[in-house]
């Protein structure tokens, strides 16, 4: 899990993404199984490792763009979350999804490997539009995700659920034409 020397294909000062590793699929289903990431994701039920790992080697075969997320506040890089595209390639856009470890909440990595996403999105997937969907009651997640570069889009009324209560369900997106600010991607270009 602490690789000393991660590939890390694009970087902030503060976190980078690298490749999403199966060598750590342990460490992702920890991660998913925490109560307050099932909470936020909407899921009731926990997954076994066996299904994760399962999981884990049809997501490596696929093409969605999937990346661990790390944290550069130490020594070295430190694994503490994952962030993932899931394309819709006729129409150039993709939803996104980011789980980050309880250890990194709180602390802005979430809004910076947000933004290195998009980055990627933007620059690399050549993608215009960006989306994803985040509960109501999140307040945190959708202040970080505004951070990003995020706009609400609109609530999906009674979509989901928060702690035992119905919900809704906001709706987020970034378009290309608005990412501004340093691009860590145009940044290796010189």
């Amino acid at each position: 899990m602490t690789d000393p020397d991660p590939t890390l294909w694009i970087a902030t000062k503060t976190c980078a993404l690298g490749p999403y590793r199966p060598d750590l699929v342990e460490t992702y289903w920890r991660w998913e199984q925490d109560p307050t990431l099932m909470v936020g994701y909407g899921r009731q039920v926990p997954e076994s490792l066996e299904a994760r790992t399962e999981g884990m080697a049809h997501q490596v075969r696929g093409t969605n763009p999937r990346f661990t997320v790390y944290d550069l506040a130490g020594d070295r890089p430190v694994p503490v979350g994952v962030s993932t595209l899931l394309p819709d390639d006729a129409v150039r856009t993709a939803e996104f999804v980011i789980m980050l470890s309880r250890e990194a909440r709180g602390r802005g990595l979430g809004s910076g490997a947000t933004r290195l996403t998009l980055d990627y999105a933007f620059h690399v997937a050549n993608l215009r539009m960006v989306w994803l969907k985040v509960l109501e009651p999140n307040i945190a997640g959708i202040k970080a995700y505004e951070k990003a570069g995020f706009q609400r889009a609109g609530v999906l009324r009674g979509a989901g659920y928060w702690l035992g209560a119905v919900c809704g369900e906001v709706l987020m997106d970034a378009l290309a034409e608005d990412f501004t600010g340093p691009s860590s991607v145009k940044a290796l270009f010189g």
